[in-house]
């Protein structure tokens, strides 16, 4: 500490007003925020191998030259063991999606775009950043290969499996880590691993633009890992849908970069890379959990295994690894990683309920945020949600010219308990919405409907239009949708829009840009 406070007082010509040491996770680096009396901050490193501290520093300086979304080395030591580097601030991606995270993951609409954002700038590292990089720089070794794949897969063995006492055949898992090995590096790759890229190294700036954090590990290799890496990472929970489109994103991202092979192989390629990962992971989790006793690693297991147990029902018979196969089955059949449903209890009134709140609301969501646009017509478009039980509601403009749309068709969170008392607007309801998805595409076809609609009145000059939204209460899906569609019509034609969701009492008016 005393060196790093020195080597900021260097740097800066005075020592720091403030320093405040933050949060460990896996690594054994220690990350403080150090402060100017201005208030200025800065993050300063103290690592305990030179050689890790090396990799990062020459890393991340080759990455700025590429002017890549990475920290700025600001100034090191002469035994580099410390430094400093620009602070990012506090948010993390992980951070910003806690909510469908701690929600089992119902990811909603914000928090899934961050995640396709953070994915579709992973190849500019991977690619780009690749370019002049001198590969022997990294650490430990500077290329993923055969030998990394082993130590990686033994690892695993010795760390986790041994540690569970399940019998198996030492010889014939030998064998097929070794096929597995050849499989995974069969194919020549130009692209930088970052190795371990997940949410809690992605920074977001104010405007939820990623920045990419120890990368230290980094090495050549396949870009297959860190794709496999961020959407298979354990407590995450992506569901499969998610998954896959964000493997859609990459996938059309990467081919501004390279010459992509054809979907199929590029799928089945990530997933050899995608059961390595798990190995990958449980071992560590094995070591840092069972022999470390840290807690973080042991509650990570669970969902680990959760992971594991569906990629092998998801992929049976699609790994020729006959052995390494039936003895990962037999590993998720243990009796202390049985498959856990969520504990239900029956309450008082009669409800069954889990007992775990997975409907709190996330602090990080906030209110909206809208885009500025040119157009200033006099449009004015009012959006209703109704119930069809009190009938229509009626055009107060006197233009009698709109639409109705009846949500009905699309699955009701009104039949369950928990939604019963909520509404459209509020989180829970969103998140069921959404991971349901029919409303999506309902609102999909709506849109196309609507723009187009709205862009003809705007050119005509026409005053007045109402778009309508009915369910049966009007209260869940016509409240979702009306106010959907309303901040959508306000943030791409920048009119005037009035959202009166009737039954509830509710409206708003978003003015024009």
């Amino acid at each position: 500490m005393k060196q790093l406070v020195e080597l900021y007082r260097h740097w800066n010509g005075e020592e720091p007003a403030r320093v405040d040491k933050l949060p460990g996770a896996g690594s054994n680096r220690v990350y403080y925020r150090m402060q100017n009396s201005q208030g200025e901050s800065v993050i300063g490193v103290v690592g305990t191998s030179r050689d890790e501290n090396h990799a990062f520093i020459y890393l991340a300086r080759h990455f700025t030259f590429r002017q890549l979304s990475v920290p700025r080395i600001l100034a090191v030591s002469e035994d580099e063991l410390c430094y400093l580097q620009t602070d990012l601030g506090q948010v993390s991606l992980f951070d910003a999606i806690k909510g469908g995270r701690e929600a089992g993951g119902r990811y909603n609409q914000r928090e899934r775009e961050l995640l396709k954002k953070t994915i579709r700038e992973l190849p500019d590292i991977q690619i780009r950043g690749v370019r002049g990089l001198d590969f022997s720089n990294c650490y430990p070794q500077p290329e993923f290969d055969v030998d990394s794949v082993l130590f990686d897969l033994n690892y695993f063995k010795y760390c986790f499996l041994k540690a569970t006492e399940l019998d198996f055949h030492e010889l014939k898992l030998e064998a097929n880590f070794r096929m597995f090995a050849k499989d995974l590096t069969s194919e020549p790759s130009e692209s930088f691993l970052y190795r371990d890229f997940q949410a809690r190294n992605i920074m977001l700036d104010t405007g939820g633009n990623p920045y990419f954090i120890d990368f230290q590990g980094g090495r050549k290799g396949p870009y297959y890992y860190d794709l496999a890496s961020f959407l298979w990472q354990a407590s995450a929970k992506y569901p499969n849908k998610l998954r896959r489109d964000l493997v859609y994103e990459y996938y059309n991202s990467l081919k501004n970069y390279t010459e992509v092979p054809a979907e199929r192989h590029f799928v089945n390629r990530l997933a050899l890379f995608v059961l390595f990962r798990m190995l990958q992971v449980l071992g560590a989790y094995g070591f840092r959990g069972y022999f470390e006793r840290k807690k973080h690693f042991l509650d990570s297991i669970p969902p680990a295994m959760d992971n594991l147990r569906e990629l092998l029902k998801m992929g049976e018979g699609t790994f020729p690894y006959p052995y390494m196969m039936d003895m990962l089955r037999r590993l998720t059949e243990m009796p202390q990683f049985a498959h856990r449903e969520t504990p239900v209890v029956k309450r008082e009134d009669g409800y069954k309920v889990t007992d775990r709140d997975i409907y709190q609301a996330n602090p990080l969501d906030g209110p909206a945020t809208f885009s500025k646009y040119d157009g200033k017509g006099p449009l004015v478009v009012t959006v209703y949600s109704f119930s069809y039980r009190k009938g229509m509601p009626e055009d107060e403009s006197g233009n009698g010219g709109g639409y109705v749309f009846d949500c009905r068709s699309t699955h009701n969170p009104g039949r369950y308990e928990p939604y019963k008392k909520l509404t459209g607007l509020d989180e829970p309801v969103i998140r069921f919405l959404e991971d349901d998805g029919e409303i999506l595409t309902f609102l999909d076809e709506v849109y196309k409907l609507a723009d187009h609609h709205v862009a003809r009145y705007m050119q005509r000059g026409f005053t007045h239009l109402m778009f309508c939204f009915g369910c049966t209460g009007g209260q869940h899906r016509s409240v979702y949708s009306a106010q959907h569609l309303g901040e959508h019509l306000h943030a791409k034609f920048g009119i005037e829009v009035r959202i009166i969701h009737r039954e509830q009492n509710i409206s708003r008016i978003l003015p024009a840009e």
